[in-house]
């Protein structure tokens, strides 16, 4: 129901304003650096385990039991 025009709304803004970079400290880059390791590993393990078949949480579930009595 709204017309093409927007000449009774705001402007959009052509860019959006860029942001200051602040400086980091040790503790941030330690945990960014933590970061990117856990990625690395999840993705060496996600990679590891490609093509395989089963669960990879084998053994955790317990005895499984059929719904027929």
């Amino acid at each position: 129901m709204g017309g093409a025009s927007r000449e009774g709304g705001k402007a959009k803004p052509l860019k959006a304003a860029k942001k200051e970079k602040k400086e980091l400290d040790e503790d941030e880059l330690a945990y960014k650096e933590k970061q990117r390791a856990d990625a690395a590993a999840k993705k060496a393990l996600l990679d590891a385990t490609k093509g395989k078949k089963g669960p990879l949480n084998t053994g955790q579930q317990g005895i499984k039991k059929s719904g027929k009595k």
